[in-house]
């Protein structure tokens, strides 16, 4: 904590030499004219939430708005789109991103614009809901895209707009998400310099900007884990080798890496055990078990030791039971990591986006996971939060991101292109 406090401290102190500047004259009346559109573009985007990998309505509604700007517009990574803005001015490439993607989520609020969407899933049929936010985040960076194609003749170098699909995770082993938009050079073609990201939070303060320099957001791996044991009837388990009490050991020790074997002084570790299959009647001991996780890091070294960790729990325990056991990690994301020089330069600009010093808030790490992540392999990277909480919700009662619930304030998305639009022109000014 002491290092943390004093840590914001420098940032205070330093950040007050970087330089901001006024937008052009015309600034304050489009972000006018734009605010009930890119509300507007929300509640529509959130009536028709598409799955990943499949948001082809959602891909032509980016993708027409991009060339009615007259921005260049490509299709990618399946249903991504990336809008090049080439400015008036001299300066670097400023990528701006933002996910697309909705859940398997049936909604429950009780909205003029609810979701009833239906949609395919793994072989199943389950209702769609944007449960996440990120209705408004294409909202928000369309409307940046206006506002910045209004002011192109003032506008620093290029601005890359990165709408990237499926940041939820591909259905099955369908390739996706960010590694895909990168593969597919959506940071390449122009080379990009900078990338920032944003993400909307329905517990946090309406219109303030919460942030972290350094590691922010976990790593996310998903593991599963097959035990081969010996069947035999549930009244004779002598004669078998039960793989769901060799299950319940590893559940068990599993704990014991995050609560014995890892200093959570340096980051915290989460490993979570969340399905677990195996049986087919209540008295036969059977052959195999599954399990299936997560596993959440805030700090890469301690990522591979925990996985290293896993894998030697695992098989000594199945060892100790004459079974036999499999693991297979699959890593999803890198931790989220901000630049600290790049946020140092950035928090001027959000502050004077959000309206003060008093709505830009430091705030600590978290366990959820962004694929925003690997865009940090090729540039240095800024993700923040934006709050979007109802000021007549407490913010313990706000519903959790991903349920049935999940609602937000859309009245201040202006803060996001707001933070978007300063950041161009200031990175610019001060990358010089």
């Amino acid at each position: 904590m002491r290092k943390f406090f004093i840590g914001s401290i420098i940032l205070c102190i330093s950040f007050l030499k970087v330089q901001s500047q006024n937008l052009p004259g015309n600034y304050e009346q489009l972000i006018k004219d734009e605010t009930p559109k890119i509300i507007q573009w929300r509640r529509e985007i959130h009536q028709n939430p598409e799955l990943s990998n499949r948001e082809f309505k959602t891909q032509k509604k980016i993708a027409d708005h991009l060339k009615s700007l007259g921005i260049e517009t490509r299709l990618l990574a399946k249903t991504g789109v990336v809008g090049v803005l080439k400015g008036g001015k001299p300066g670097p490439v400023i990528a701006l991103r933002a996910d697309i993607d909705a859940l398997p989520v049936e909604e429950r609020n009780n909205l003029p614009f609810k979701s009833t969407v239906k949609a395919e899933y793994l072989g199943n049929t389950v209702s769609v809901m944007h449960a996440c936010g990120h209705d408004s985040h294409i909202s928000m960076l369309m409307g940046t895209a206006e506002v910045l194609s209004k002011m192109k003749n003032d506008v620093p170098g290029t601005v890359v707009f990165l709408f990237q699909p499926a940041e939820e995770g591909t259905p099955g082993s369908e390739e996706g998400g960010a590694p895909l938009m990168i593969k597919d050079g959506a940071m390449d073609n122009p080379k990009v310099d900078v990338v920032f990201g944003l993400h909307i939070e329905d517990w946090a303060d309406l219109g303030k900007i919460y942030y972290k320099p350094g590691a922010f957001m976990a790593s996310s791996d998903w593991f599963t884990i097959k035990v081969k044991g010996k069947q035999s009837h549930g009244a004779d388990p002598w004669k078998g080798i039960d793989p769901i009490v060799t299950c319940a050991e590893i559940i068990n020790s599993l704990q014991t890496i995050v609560s014995r074997q890892m200093d959570l002084t340096q980051a915290p570790v989460v490993i979570t055990v969340g399905k677990i299959n195996a049986g087919v009647r209540p008295n036969i001991i059977p052959e195999t078990a599954e399990m299936a996780g997560t596993i959440r890091t805030l700090d890469s070294k301690m990522q591979t030791e925990v996985h290293e960790r896993i894998k030697r729990t695992v098989q000594k325990i199945a060892e100790a039971n004459n079974a036999t056991a499999e693991v297979d990690i699959d890593t999803k994301t890198l931790v989220t990591y901000n630049d600290p020089k790049l946020v140092e330069q950035s928090l001027y600009s959000l502050q004077k986006a959000a309206g003060g010093a008093d709505n830009v808030v430091p705030y600590h790490w978290v366990t959820s996971a962004e694929d925003f992540s690997f865009y940090g392999l090729k540039a240095p990277a800024f993700f923040f939060y934006l709050g979007a909480r109802d000021p007549k919700i407490k913010m313990e009662e706000a519903p959790a991101h991903h349920t049935p619930d999940f609602y937000i304030d859309d009245s201040r998305l202006d803060v996001g292109v707001r933070a978007f639009c300063q950041l161009v022109f200031d990175y610019a000014k001060n990358k010089k």
